[in-house]
This record gives C-alpha cells, structure tokens and sequence, in this order.
C-alpha cells in the first residue's frame, strides 16, 4: 500500500479540466472555426441521409443593413428547430436566405450615384444594387455564424441571383399563361415620395394628422323628386372628408340604398357656411349653377334667395336644407353648428340615384350614386366619390361610367382638370403637393361657401413601409393578378381563386392558433394583387406590348427563351439588346393586328420576389427538392411524411405568408407549406418597439462580442416566442447570471466524474442506490418532457425546466447530498460507481438535451465527458437520448414513490431548522433524526431507511412505528469523524489520524492508503 501525508488529501475532490470561467466572447470564435475546419454543416447533412426529412424553408431578410435583434429572435428560433430535428432523428437543412431586391437598396444606390445614375447604362445600376446587397449579405451572413447558427452559410439563396430571377419570371409567366395576370387603370397605394406603387403588405399603418372637413353639395336636380316636401327649397347634401385635395376629382356623393335619409331645414341665421371667414380671392370667380329653382342663382353653394323686407308680399327667408343620414343627424347638426333644425322629409337613400349636384368650385356636375360601403359610423352617409382616389370610389365609378382619369402625378402633384375650370388663372393648388394642396382647397371651399366645418382629426393612417411617409390612392396603369380568377380543385370541381386560397389555410398547422383566423380575412377581403412597381432593381415584368392597344404578347415558346437568357445574365438581359431579336420582325398583336411593340419595363413587387421562393428554392435546390417534391405530391420519404415549416414574424402574415400562399395555389393547386409559426415582436422593458431615437435598441452582436453568443441564444429560448419579448441589457445581464449557473452545474458533474470509464465502470441499472435511480427516473421525465417541448417549439419551457432541474434537482438537492459519498468513500466503491454512473447519463443526457439552445456549451462540455467508443466528433452530430435509453422503466410509480418521500424530507428540513434556531443543533451533520410513521408511510420510510441519512444530510435517521407522522431532532450521538465529519458510534486512530471512523478507515484500505506512521507525517 502507498501511504498518504495528509488526511484531507485522502478525498477524492471533483477534478475537471473544465474551465470555470467561460470566456465566451473569446472561446466562441474558436469553436466556430474548430466547426469550420470539420466541415461541420456537411457531416450534418451527410449523417442526414436515409432519414426522415423535415424542411424548414427560411423566409429571407432584407440585405440592407447589419443585424438587429429581431434578426437575432429569428434566426435563433430557426436554429433551435433544425438542430433539435436534427437531433431527433431528422434529415433537416437549412438554406438561408436573402432578400436584395427592392427600393431601399435602389434609394442607396441612387444616394451614392447621384446624378450619374441618370447617364448610366441600366446594367451599371442593376451592378450597383448587387454590389451594395452583397455586402450586406456578407456582413450578415458573418453574424449570423457568430451567433453560431448552423446552416449551408458558403452557398445561401438570394433574390438577386441570376438562377433566381429566372425562376421569379418563370413563375410570373406561369400566371400569365393560366389568365391571373391583367393590366389595368385602377387605384393602387402609392408613395409619392419613392413614386411607386404599393401592395397590401407594404402598407403599414401610423399615426397621422388630417385635416376633416364638412363640405355642402347643392342639389342641382328637381328637388320634388327627392320628396314633394323639398319643392321650392334650396337643398344641400353634406360630405365630410379628410383628403380635401381629392376634393377637385370628386365626381360622385354616395348614398346608401336603405339608410333612412332626413331633409332638415335650417333657420338662415344659423347657416354656418356665412360665417366661416370672409370673400376669397376675385380669381375664384362664379361658376353657373344648374339649379332649376328660378330664384335662385349665382355661385354654387350660396344661398341666393334673400326676400324684401320691404315688400309684405316677399316670402320670409328660409334657410337652406340639408341632406343626411337619419342616424348621424344629431352629430352632424353639432358639428356643423346648424342650430336648430326641422326634419321637412324623410326618406330612404335609394331615391337619391342619378340625383344631380353642383362641384363647390369647378364647372362640374356632381351625381349621386348608390353603394353600399357606405356606413352610419361618422361623417353624413354621403360619401364623396373620386373613382380616382379610392378602390370603392372606382368600382362605383365604373358601374356609373365615371371618368377615373388621375391628375395627381407620381410625385404627388395635383394639376386641375381644365375642362371643369373655367378661368384663365389656374387655381392655388395647381401644381402643389397633396399635403400643401389642403389648406389652399380648404381656403376655396370657405370662399365659395360650401364650408360647412372643419377641424384636425388624428387618426391611424396608411403610411409606406419603406420610407415612412403616408401614401395616397391614384388611378393608375398597373399590373394585377385577380383573386376572382376561376381556377380548379384536385377533383375538377370549378371555384375562385381567393377560394381555393382560403380552402388551403385550412389544411395548414398555425402557430399561434390565431394566426389561421387573421390570413383568413386577409385573403377574403384583400383587392386584386398589384404586382408591379415603377423602378429599375428588381425583376422586370419581361413582356412585349402592342403599341395600338397596350395588351401583352402571349407566346409560351418566347417566354421560355427570355426565362433561358435570365439564367444566363440576369435581369440585366431584359435591359441590352440582348432580347430585342427574340420577337419576330413580322409579328402580329392578336388583339388588334398591330405590328409595332413595346417592351415593359416595371418591375416585379418584392413580395412576389420572397413569396416565389418555394418555387426558385425549395423545388429547385438540390438539398431541399427531393424531400419538398415529396410534400408537395404527399408522399412519403424515408418512412415518413414530409412537414414544411414557415417561421417568421407576426406582419408576414401579410407579407411572406400570404405572397408564399398565392403564389403556390396558384401553380400548384396546394399551400406552399403545412406549418406556420409566428414570432412576436422584440420590445424594450417598458414594452415600446426598439429605435434609434430612442435609444433603447439592444444590438445582437455587440452582446455577442460582450457576452457571449451564448447569451443572446439563451434569451431567446428564455420567453415564450408567440408573445411579444422584452429585451434590454439589464434583461441580458440576467441571463448571463442563469448561464454561469447552468455552467457550474456542468462543472460540477464533469468533477465528479472524474476517473469514470462508463465501458468498465458502470452499475447496472438496477444494481443503482435508490437515491441514484430515482434520479434516473428524474432525468427521464425531463427527457420525455424536453423533446415533447422541441417538438412543440415550447422552447421557453426547456429553459425554465433545465434551469429548474440544474439549480433544484442537482445543485440543490442531489449534488449537495452526494458530496459526502463523493468525496469519502473510495473511488471505485460500488456506491460511489452507482452516483457516478448516474452523474455521468445525467451530463450526457442534459448537454445533449440543451444542444439546440446552448450550442458552443454544450458542444464544449462534449469534449470533456468520459470517452465512449464510436463517440461523435461534435455534440451536434449525436441524437437526442431516448427516454428508455435514459431510465428502462417507467417512471411514474418511482417518481410518485419520491414525492412521498420528498414531503417526509420537508418536514424534517423544517424540524431542522427550528432545531437549528434554538440553537440545539449545529450543522446538519451534528445532528440525528427520529422519525415516527405508520401504515403505508411507515412501510414506505423502512424500504428506504439506508438512504434516508444521505437525503436529509444528516449523521443518522432511525424509523419508528407511531400514530402520525412525527420528526424529532436530536443533537447526534457518537464521535465526529475527523474526515468525514459524521458522527460516527466508533471512530479511532487511523495510524497518526485521529477520530477516524470505521466507515472512512475501511475507505482507506480501499484506497490502498496505509495508516502513515509519525515519521511518514513529517515528510
């Protein structure tokens, strides 16, 4: 035997080359280039092969600028999926994507070039823009690694690749050729500040100031025929609108057919358009009134009756009459302070149809209309109508055969319509921006009379998710796909095309449940897609158009040869000459015969860009194609159904979603996904979005480079992802503290384990201490519990449920307990074997469980555990274990056997403690237990009696028959063992060691430590 100097030096201390101190911000780089240089993405993808796929198919950011958190939630949540299907036996890939196209980089761009841009050939512009995204792409691509999320990062999708703008314009051409596709005049968003149409889902909504006014239209028609009862009167009817500069296209006022409409006769002195300020200017001149009331004349809007005091047969004046909806009566009389009334008729709005008005400052006719869109919830339910203004005002101008001619420009400019103006000076707002135009046409209606009030109304507005600035409505050529187009099922049965799109969502798993409901009424009510755009970055909508009347050429052969010359040079092909030969010199259109052709030049909406990605990605990508192909056909591959998974944000289902769902009905007859799951939004800790004004931004990356990467995962999995999440530093702070926990936990298990060979050391599984078992039993649950929440994307409740498990279960509990086991007895003794062996599943199972959330930790803590033959080279190249793997039986009948157990410990931790107080005991070892028990608990206490010392960390615990459950702490009995610091009922000299107890000396022997002799403790 070899002897020992010192008797401390006889414990076996946990010893782990594991490092205490993470350094994550300087070891994190060092991993990801240890992961770089095996190549790691492609053993991931070559150990995928032969099983069940699972795609996640990424909806792209934009390539514009670094990453934010949002960036940071979303890319983390899309690492959290692939790796824990991955590690749950899945062939999962992931091809990151990226978005290029669009304004915000064309706007750069043009800020860069300057006036250059203007001498440029078109294919220098459309070089720029790529260069300007693929330095973001770059950038963002360099962060995304930082964070260390796994995926194929040398080879990415983007929008703006060549491939992929070929496969854009083939889908483009797809619906042309089945009849989506028209080019019409209508009313589209559109943003006079970048000069482009908008879609739908680039609209978001802010708050805005407009400026509300109550405006009166004269009746220029027959009175009588509304109601006998207005014969003879001067009769009004009233719009209240907050876009007065759409006031000089208003062609229409509509009423709805069966509101109840009321004739309220004012007294003249109350008539408020005679006292809102004084004559306007002498240029605004009179226009002729139509009205067929003989006394009455001059400007519209003025009342010209005036009578003669002097002559007693003169008629007292009377006021005017205005029309309104019954319902809003009352708020319209206050508003425009008419003071008091008389109802003279009442009838419903029908009869108004094909009613005349005079324009309040043109030469124009104004007709009453019907439309049902009108609503009794504010204004006057009469609706001023300007087809060019409005997607309502439009439809109802069509049915009337209104002109939808638009005079404001693209930048926004209004220009009068001259025909309706008669005078040689042009009005004051000719020429001026919407914005501007307001106050000078507000200025005119308060001149000509017809004001009846006006005031500044704050209201939630459209504005351009680009630039921020509020949009406006305006009739112009666009290009639309029609939701109402006739399309066919899978059994032939004929529907729409809006239909067959809502009859997907149906078959489609959202997450959150809600979000089904909210694309739902997206697809219902949203308009006909605008897909084109009024600038150059971007995929043109490569058509020829006849010259004689503007329809597209629709030849398959020839679309396919411009599709073959994308392929080869890009968007850039449909700007040289390269296509200028493809269309036969002899040509003829095959609407009106014309010969001469135009090409087009707008480009494609973005979002048909991103929502095409399925087609330019999914079907085509060699690592996706096979496994998507199978969804698509709902067919399985490698035994097992394929799911598709859309992760994103809660506005994409506006944008990404929605684009992504039309796009493939509409090719493919089937959603383009059968999971969708929504991310809510990040916010401060006041809960207000993140901005640079306000300073209250928390940077990704910079945590990363502070903190670690680590920490920015860990807070993504720390809030349930559905729900809004609050960011801050102090947020991340916290979870840096929780992380240095879950790491000293792993530490302290890699110590204990220390000498530990699992292929010659290992105990059996049933030859396992209680105490140890049930731990098993422990880990097992959590096993259960944590890939049922990787499945559910519960990721939330692995954080809680890890960190819960980590601090309750071992630190608090199992590791504490064990320490005198541990540390004691000798190293290859079967009790300290059994707790090692469980020590052990339990760092291997937890790190392999925490491997999607704690990648670099977990890939770390790999490289320490005890050698396993045939032992992966990366954590992430391992499974998750299986729970039988853990634990072989059922846990429930030992875990509820514990929880007894657990309950008889409380109450002993409490007797302590008051023990403790009293001052009767000292630390728990100098204390022993007397516990009393019957019946079932008695029984339960006597199969676990050997191990109820360790559990309640005391020198000794005896069982004892009694009525009731009864704990009594006593000071323990016997001698403290100098080593172990048990009190022990025999303890002696261990050679020159004093107080050394039986169980410690025959630890010693074990050990092969001979008892040192006097001369031996001098060295």
């Amino acid at each position: 035997m070899s002897s020992a100097p010192e008797l401390k030096a006889t414990l076996t201390l946990p010893q782990t080359a594991f490092p205490m101190k993470a350094n994550l911000p300087q070891n994190e780089p060092l991993r990801l280039a240890k992961w770089a240089s095996l190549r790691l993405y492609d053993e991931l993808r070559k150990a995928g092969v032969g099983r069940p796929a699972y795609i996640l198919h990424d909806g792209p950011p934009y390539a514009n600028g670094p990453l934010h958190l949002g960036h940071a939630l979303n890319k983390g949540l899309k690492d959290f999926v692939v790796k824990s299907k991955t590690m749950a036996g899945f062939a999962s890939p992931y091809v990151p994507g990226y978005d290029c196209h669009g304004l915000p980089i064309e706007i750069k761009v043009d800020e860069q070039l300057g006036r250059k841009k203007l001498e440029l050939p078109a294919a220098e512009v459309l070089d720029a823009c790529r260069v300007y995204a693929q330095k973001y792409v770059d950038l963002q691509t360099s962060q995304f690694e930082r964070l260390g999320v796994f995926g194929r990062w040398n080879d990415p999708y983007k929008t703006m690749s060549r491939t992929y703008e070929a496969r854009t314009l083939e889908a483009f051409y797809g619906f042309l050729e089945k009849g989506f596709v028209y080019r019409g005049l209508k009313p589209v968003y559109w943003c006079i500040n970048d000069r482009t149409a908008l879609a739908e889902a680039e609209v978001e909504y802010e708050n805005h100031t407009s400026p509300s006014v109550y405006v009166r239209y004269k009746l220029t028609s027959d009175p009588a025929a509304i109601d006998p009862a207005l014969a003879g009167r001067d009769v009004y009817t009233v719009i209240w609108t907050t876009t007065p500069w759409t006031l000089p296209a208003s062609l229409a006022v509509a009423f709805h057919p069966d509101f109840e409409y009321v004739a309220l006769a004012t007294n003249s002195a109350a008539d408020p358009s005679q006292n809102l300020g004084a004559p306007g200017p002498s240029h605004l001149g009179t226009v002729e009134s139509t009205n067929p009331n003989p006394n009455t004349q001059g400007a519209p809007g003025l009342d010209s009756e005036t009578g003669d005091p002097t002559n007693p047969n003169t008629p007292a004046k009377t006021g005017p009459v205005y029309i309104v909806a019954a319902e809003l009566a009352a708020n319209v009389i206050a508003a425009c302070n008419l003071g008091e009334t008389t109802e003279v008729a009442r009838f419903k709005g029908a009869v108004l149809d094909r009613t005349t008005y005079q324009h309040p400052f043109l030469s124009r006719k104004i007709l009453g209309v019907l439309a049902t869109y009108v609503t009794a919830d504010t204004g006057t339910g009469a609706v001023h109508t300007a087809p060019a203004h409005g997607a309502d005002d439009f439809y109802t101008g069509q049915r009337y055969g209104l002109d939808p001619t638009c005079r404001v420009d693209a930048g926004g400019f209004i220009h009068v319509d001259k025909d309706a103006w008669p005078h040689q000076e042009l009005p004051p707002f000719e020429g001026k921006k919407v914005w501007a135009a307001n106050p000078l046409i507000i200025e005119m209606l308060r001149a000509s009379g017809a004001l009846l009030a006006t005031a500044d109304l704050h209201h939630s507005y459209p504005h351009c998710w680009r630039c921020h600035k509020p949009v406006i409505f305006r009739a112009t050529e666009q290009w639309f796909i029609g939701l109402e187009t006739e399309v066919e099922r899978e059994d032939g049965s004929k529907t729409t095309f809006r239909q067959l799109a809502i009859e997907e969502i149906d078959k489609v798993v959202w997450d959150p449940a809600w979000g089904k409901e909210r694309i739902t009424n997206m697809i219902a009510t949203r308009p006909d897609w605008c897909i084109s755009r009024q600038r150059i970055w971007g995929v043109p909508i490569a058509v020829f158009l006849c010259e004689g009347c503007n329809q597209p050429v629709l030849d398959a052969a020839l679309n396919r040869r411009i599709v073959e010359l994308f392929d080869k040079d890009g968007a850039e092909a449909w700007h040289t000459g390269a296509t200028d030969g493809l269309l036969p010199a002899q040509t003829e259109c095959a609407h009106c015969g014309n010969k001469k052709f135009r090409k087009e030049f707008d480009i494609l909406d973005v979002w048909f860009d991103s929502g095409t990605s399925w087609f330019a990605v999914a079907e085509s990508d060699p690592d996706l194609k096979d496994a998507y192909t199978s969804f698509q056909n709902g067919e399985h591959l490698n035994g097992g159904a394929v799911p598709v998974l859309y992760l994103e944000g809660g506005d994409q289902h506006r944008g990404w979603f929605h684009s992504s769902l039309l796009t493939s009905v509409a090719l493919r007859g089937r959603a383009p996904y059968s999971h969708v799951s929504t991310a809510g939004w990040t916010l401060d800790e006041q809960g207000r979005a993140m901005s640079k004004s306000l300073g209250n931004g928390v940077d990704p990356v910079d945590i990363a480079n502070r903190l670690g990467g680590e920490i920015v995962r860990l807070w993504v999995a720390s809030i349930d992802f559905r729900e809004d999440m609050a960011a801050s530093e102090n947020l991340m702070q916290r979870c840096a503290d929780i992380y240095r926990k879950l790491r000293n936990t792993f530490r302290f298990l890699l110590g204990n384990i220390s000498g530990f060979n699992p292929a010659t050391d290992r105990v059996a599984e049933a030859d396992l201490l209680p105490l140890d078992r049930y731990m098993l039993a422990r880990t097992r649950e959590l096993t259960e519990k944590v890939r049922g929440w990787y499945a559910a994307f519960e990721f939330h409740r692995i954080y809680h449920a890890v960190n819960e498990f980590a601090i309750v279960d071992l630190s608090n509990f199992y590791l504490d307990v064990l320490k005198d086991r541990m540390y004691t007895f000798a190293p290859t003794s079967q009790p300290r074997r059994s707790a090692q062996t469980v020590l052990w599943q339990i760092a291997e199972t937890l790190a392999r469980l925490v491997a999607p959330i704690l990648s670099f930790t977990a890939d770390e803590v790999w490289e320490y555990l005890p050698r396993v033959e045939g032992r992966e080279a990366s954590i992430h190249l391992a499974q998750f274990p299986k729970p039988e793997e853990v634990f072989s039986e059922d846990p429930a009948t030992l875990l509820e056997e514990w929880k007894q157990l657990f309950a008889v410990r409380d109450v002993a931790l409490q007797v302590l403690e008051e023990a403790r107080q009293a001052k009767r005991i000292g630390k728990g070892l100098e204390a022993e237990l007397e516990i009393a028990a019957s019946g079932d608990q008695l029984a339960l206490l006597e199969r676990h009696a050997a191990g109820l010392k360790e559990i309640a960390n005391v020198s000794k615990v005896t069982v004892i028959p009694g009525s009731d459950l009864k704990i009594t702490a006593l000071p323990a009995t016997g001698s403290k063992c100098a080593r172990c610091w048990n009190f022990m009922p025999h303890v002696s000299n261990y050679g020159i060691w004093e107080n050394v107890c039986t169980r410690c000396q025959a630890a010693l022997t074990e050990m092969r430590i001979a008892p040192p002799a006097p001369a031996e403790a001098a060295q």
